[in-house]
């Protein structure tokens, strides 16, 4: 998917969350869309359970119908290797007392150095959402 239209589905993610959940439950999923987001040319979307074949079949015809999307752009969507997750809340979004936001690989290299982490074992690079769109806080995911 272009950059162009990754950008154009990302300011309407919150309407195509709704509507990919509501498809989900349409076919009697349980499956809910907990975010969406843009990595350069790649989108992710999470769900709070883990999804079927079927789920995500569906999910990737809605985005084949997305008028902003060609369905060229469309490779095979994938399952996310990971066994495990991490979720740390409240995370303030700036560093320290500077305008500078805190990056995935900032999150990365705390990680690294961290002893409690020793043994753990990235299989993404770690999801840093804000709370909400005027909030200072964010919410990082990292998969182990």
């Amino acid at each position: 998917m272009s950059s162009t239209n990754t950008s154009k589905f990302i300011v309407l993610s919150r309407q195509y969350m709704t509507n990919i959940s509501r498809a989900l439950i349409g076919i009697k999923s349980d499956i809910m869309v907990n975010f969406i987001k843009a990595d350069q040319q790649e989108l992710t979307i999470t769900t709070k359970k883990v999804i079927s074949t079927l789920d995500l079949s569906n999910i990737k015809k809605y985005i084949k119908n997305v008028d902003i999307i060609d369905s060229v752009d469309i490779m095979l969507p994938q399952l996310s290797q990971s066994k495990s997750y991490l979720k740390i809340l409240d995370i303030s979004y700036f560093i320290g007392n500077t305008n500078v936001p805190i990056t995935s690989s900032i999150v990365e290299n705390i990680i690294k150095t961290t002893h409690i982490f020793n043994d753990i074992c990235l299989t993404s690079k770690p999801y840093i959402i804000k709370a909400s769109s005027k909030s200072d806080m964010v919410v990082i995911w990292i998969d182990i």
